[in-house]
């Protein structure tokens, strides 16, 4: 699971973030901070591997946060700013102080969630990889940043149809076999398989088989958020 501190000084806010988090798997609130200074306290007792910062709090700058949590001697922590600030030179402040992701206040659940989705894919990519090459690099930064333009894609896939199918795994709601996308999508088993097996490879999808009584496992993908 993946740790996550809410740092808002709004108590009703930090109640719908907490709720949010809740509703997307693999994530769990480990803390809840009202101030700066209680978050730097926090983040380290809660063993948060991610914090959902606000940039107007009561006591300092949720920048200043930012770059005290990023401070030499304190534990590896990612930040995504969430947060109504949406002038420029803060937005640029928060890129140059290591924040992930920005979000601006108000916000729908699912843009929420997509963001936490797209950091779960980047995450379970890192930890899986020893060593990464320019490719492997685009491509993370691609899925982070929430574009399939920067993806390489094979010879023969086109990317209108690999975002299709990634549509319909996302909007799935559970693991699908890829007849069962390549009906909701208007493919052919072949061709759909073809972009689910690439969704794997990007970490975008997950697989896993299905035995049944008798015959070949059963493959099913499902959306890796």
């Amino acid at each position: 699971m993946i740790r996550v501190l809410v740092v808002d000084d709004d108590f009703m806010v930090c109640t719908v973030h907490k709720r949010y988090v809740e509703r997307v798997a693999g994530f769990t609130v480990a803390g809840i901070a009202h101030t700066g200074a209680a978050a730097l306290s926090k983040v380290d007792q809660a063993a948060a591997d991610l914090v959902l910062l606000d940039i107007y709090l009561p006591d300092m700058s949720g920048l200043e946060v930012a770059r005290a949590l990023h401070g030499p001697g304190r534990r590896p922590v990612d930040i995504i700013a969430i947060t109504a600030a949406r002038d420029v030179p803060t937005v640029r402040e928060a890129i140059s102080g290591g924040v992930l992701h920005y979000l601006i206040k108000p916000f729908t659940f699912a843009a929420f969630a997509e963001k936490l989705e797209r950091y779960a894919t980047v995450r379970r990519q890192l930890q899986s990889q020893g060593s990464a090459d320019q490719a492997d690099v685009d491509q993370l930064f691609a899925t982070l940043r929430g574009s399939t333009s920067e993806l390489t894609l094979p010879k023969g896939l086109s990317r209108s149809t690999y975002e299709l199918v990634e549509r319909v795994l996302r909007e799935a709601g559970g693991d699908r076999s890829a007849a069962e996308v390549a009906e909701a999508a208007g493919l052919s088993r072949v061709s759909a398989r073809r972009y689910l097996d690439h969704l794997v490879r990007d970490g975008r999808t997950t697989l896993t088989l299905r035995y049944g009584a008798a015959g070949r496992p059963e493959h099913r993908y499902r959306w890796a958020g």
